[in-house]
């Protein structure tokens, strides 16, 4: 069979790790990227050895050869390009948070789902293998009805100064990092299991001069099932990337450690090269992760959304998830407002 051909849409940090994914995924080909700037796209292109950059987007839409379109932009692109793409009746898949709000999200959805074509929402947390491990020990019945999920993810703050602005971004930490742990959320607890309540606190406790927005988020979830949902989030953790999740039933316990327990102890009084994601030092303790790409979810999502193009199936992780998540992102920043228990808006 042919490869599935593949268009790289922004030239970051999220962009690169999809191609570190896509790098280990049979049957596709990433033929065109795009970026802003034409510095940006030529560079990213070389380092990837893809034959056609371009910062002509309208062109790139209109190309006939290409079959996926991955969004890796900035919040505020998100809209304006899947609309584009929407319109063209392209296949695509966006990267997290689908949108920076509920009516954003919304307007992708429905014009995805008009569209007829394919749309996947990139969400890692549950494509990551221990996470699906875990899931699959969830189905079976290991730990009973479950009851309770605590998420964290948290990190000393974002690689990219955009990811600041909470008008380009559509909030802090919570936005950036809560969307991974309700996601979690709904995968273990089952997505017939509706979010009915969100509660949340947040505050800017360390980056004053850097944002407007919370650098520190806690946020609750009241399932329709009785179910609790925990999520913690932080731009302000130092040590690198810090992603758990905990899955508390009637009867059992899971615990899933990506960042904190991985395989490799290193000491070194030099620098040991790159160790994790967000990693503040390179010298002294680390603990370097091995294949991120693969340990966060990446190569599987990818690998995912590859072959639901070339088989014509739909995504199990679609626009209409990004869009319940953003619902419930709306519902907590409500609450940090309101400082009460607030109603989740389909």
């Amino acid at each position: 069979m042919n490869n599935v051909t593949i268009a790289m849409l922004g030239s970051g940090f999220v962009a690169d790790f999809y191609m570190q994914g896509l790098a280990n995924v049979n049957g596709q080909e990433v033929v065109a990227n795009y970026s802003r700037t034409e510095a940006r796209a030529t560079e990213f292109a070389k380092r990837w050895s893809i034959p056609a950059p371009s910062t002509n987007l309208d062109s790139l839409i209109q190309r006939n050869d290409i079959q996926l379109f991955v969004i890796a932009l900035p919040n505020e692109e998100h809209l304006p390009v899947s609309l584009a793409l929407s319109k063209a009746g392209k296949n695509q898949v966006c990267t997290k948070p689908l949108a920076r709000t509920r009516q954003e999200a919304k307007l992708m959805f429905d014009a995805a789902r008009m569209s007829g074509a394919l749309h996947g929402y990139a969400e890692t947390e549950v494509f990551s293998p221990c996470v699906v491990k875990a899931k699959s020990i969830v189905d079976q019945g290991g730990v009973g009805k479950v009851l309770w999920v605590r998420s964290r993810e948290s990190h000393s703050g974002p690689h990219s100064p955009h990811f600041w602005d909470v008008d380009k971004t559509g909030g802090g930490a919570m936005n950036d990092l809560g969307c991974h742990c309700i996601a979690a959320a709904r995968y273990f607890f089952g997505k017939e299991d509706r979010i009915t309540e969100a509660m949340a606190w947040g505050a800017r406790l360390v980056h004053h001069d850097k944002t407007a927005g919370e650098d520190n988020a806690l946020l609750a979830l009241k399932f329709a099932s009785g179910g609790i949902g925990h999520c913690e989030l932080s731009w302000t953790t130092k040590g690198g990337l810090d992603l758990r999740n905990e899955i508390h039933g009637s009867d059992g316990s899971l615990f899933t450690d990506v960042t904190r327990g991985t395989p490799i102890a290193s000491f070194s009084t030099k620098s040991a090269g790159y160790v994790i994601e967000k990693a503040d030092i390179d010298f002294g303790w680390t603990r370097p992760l091995p294949e991120e790409a693969f340990a966060y979810g990446y190569q599987a999502e990818m690998k995912h959304f590859v072959e639901c193009v070339r088989d014509g199936a739909a995504a199990r992780e679609t626009y209409e998830d990004g869009y319940i998540v953003n619902c419930v992102l709306d519902a907590g920043y409500q609450s940090m407002k309101s400082a009460r228990w607030e109603q989740v808006e389909y």
